[in-house]
């Protein structure tokens, strides 16, 4: 039923690209969900339900990789033979590494003074500058096909998801 050899993008049926199609990523994953569901597999051999569960979980994992804009920069980067090498290559420039102390040592002071206000809108900022590197992104990887600036840009896109992390830590710390 399921062609585990086709990509995720062929699997719902999308172009791949970043900038997808939301709405379309929603509605292909309910239809393949509602077609191997494992209760509609309830009566069938234990090898249909078990393939039915492998279909299944197939179909989650690639829509999770999909919806998240980094897992789907990364996903993409590695159908063009690119890794974006994460764990290795954590080389930044001064002025990014720089504004990475500034919003920890905000977050930090926000924290110790219990400022929900100024942690929500560090969160704000934060949540504007990393949509600003997914339009990036977007332009890398769909119109330039810079592949080797799109994982530097997935790069930065992963130390600030490390930042969000933190604020959310701190509101809930605070709130609780």
């Amino acid at each position: 039923m399921i062609d585990f050899s086709r990509n995720y993008f062929e699997l719902f049926g999308l172009a791949p690209a970043f900038a997808l199609d939301g709405a379309r990523l929603e509605q292909a994953f309910r239809d393949l969900q509602a077609q191997v569901h494992p209760d509609r597999f309830a009566h069938a051999t234990e090898t249909e339900k078990r393939l039915s569960m492998q279909w299944a979980t197939h179909i989650n994992e690639a829509y999770q990789t999909l919806k998240n804009p980094i897992a789907r920069a990364r996903y993409l980067l590695s159908l063009h033979g690119v890794d974006t090498a994460e764990e290795t290559n954590t080389v930044m420039p001064a002025d990014f590494l720089m504004a990475q102390m500034e919003w920890r040592e905000a977050i930090q002071e926000a924290r110790q003074a219990g400022e929900i206000g100024e942690l929500d809108h560090l969160a704000g900022k934060l949540r504007r500058e990393m949509h600003a590197l997914e339009d990036e992104l977007a332009r890398d990887i769909d119109e330039a096909h810079d592949y080797v600036r799109a994982a530097a840009t997935v790069r930065k896109l992963r130390f600030l998801e490390k930042l969000r992390e933190e604020i959310h830590a701190a509101l809930e710390a605070l709130e609780s």
